[in-house]
């Protein structure tokens, strides 16, 4: 793995090739799945983006990655795209990487990999957050506007990148704008990035949401224009228990426009993950590990030479730290981040 300004990059073999991945900071892991068309290195070199991601580096270990077609992974003839193969690259690179246990931002059609995978493989994921996010990419635009952009981009990429950079940040600066065109092309091909952008529209997700276990957060702002705000409220409602807080503004990347309200929901909501293995003493690893094995506090009592009553209060107080209603609940917790 090499060092780049800050991050660690590095490569691992996923269906169809080999992904770049970069990792920044330390802690539990917080997996951003691709939001579209990238480059590590030129991403990184964009300040309110490197912000943005050292702000969760604050308390997670970061990784981040480019799609194949992309960026700095592997650039095969015809990559692959679509939600199942999207979900796919994330789950071969977090088993590359030994995640067993990890949340998920994702932005945009990370989104889309991100739920997909959630719903698939919930025992994997503590905690999934999704911004300016979708389940129905057939929604995000009219018809005729989709052919529309998809021709643009398939025809001159120079004209198409700059259409979806004025997309995707309507009213930021024109400096800003125009790198993020200039970035776009460097990241990949009209090809490839015709071929993720249909991709973007062929998604269906809906029949995943009811099968999203960990804990949600759906953020959205009012006007982004590239995803409308109805498609992030109907993500919230299909996912159970999720919890939905709607933003101002019509900047579709989360660290531009006001970043701020983004951070102020996102950082408590993951800081939550982080909690427990910094509160659990080691002896309440102990019993928790015996009460995911099925004992009870007579049998964790006389394993480990403690009294019933102090026992039922280890019991007591591991509830209480993970906010769960019963030891099977407790457990279940503790296996899904990843604490025994």
């Amino acid at each position: 793995m090499s060092g780049a300004a800050g991050q660690r990059i590095g490569f691992r073999a996923v269906p169809g090739g080999r992904v770049a991945y970069a990792e920044v900071g330390d802690g539990p892991p917080l997996v951003l799945p691709t939001p579209w068309v990238s480059h590590l290195e030129r991403d990184w070199e964009v300040p309110e983006y490197r912000a943005f991601v050292a702000a969760l580096a604050g308390t997670h270990r970061v990784v981040r990655y480019d799609r194949l077609g992309c960026g700095l992974s592997d650039r095969p003839a015809r990559p692959g795209t679509g939600v199942q193969h999207d979900t796919a690259v994330l789950g071969a690179l977090v088993d590359a990487l030994e995640l067993a246990s990890f949340a998920l931002f994702g932005f945009s059609i990370g989104a889309c990999a991100a739920l997909g995978y959630a719903s698939a493989r919930p025992e994997r994921v503590s905690r999934l957050a999704i911004f300016g996010g979708y389940a129905e990419g057939a929604r995000t635009a009219p018809e005729a506007l989709r052919t529309a952009i998809l021709a643009t981009v398939r025809a001159h990429w120079g004209a198409g990148s700059r259409l979806l950079a004025d997309v995707w940040m309507p009213g930021v600066d024109a400096r800003v704008r125009d790198a993020f065109a200039r970035l776009q092309r460097e990241a990949t091909d009209a090809r490839t990035a015709a071929a993720v952008l249909a991709s973007v529209y062929d998604a269906d997700l809906r029949g995943a949401l009811a099968g999203v276990r960990a804990p949600t957060l759906v953020l959205h702002r009012r006007e982004d224009r590239a995803i409308p705000f109805a498609l992030g409220r109907e993500v919230a409602a299909g996912i159970p228990g999720a919890r939905f807080v709607p933003l101002e503004g019509d900047v579709h990347p989360p660290w531009l426009g006001d970043s701020g309200p983004v951070l102020d929901a996102l950082l408590p909501f993951l800081a939550a993950d982080t909690a427990p293995g910094r509160v659990l003493t080691e002896r309440e690893r102990e019993v928790l590990r015996l009460v995911a094995a099925g004992r009870s506090d007579s049998e964790i009592a006389a394993e480990l030479f403690l009294s019933g009553h102090t026992v039922h209060r280890h019991v007591a107080n591991i509830r209480r730290k993970l906010d769960q209603p019963s030891r099977a609940a407790a457990a279940a917790a503790a296996v899904r981040l990843g604490l025994i």
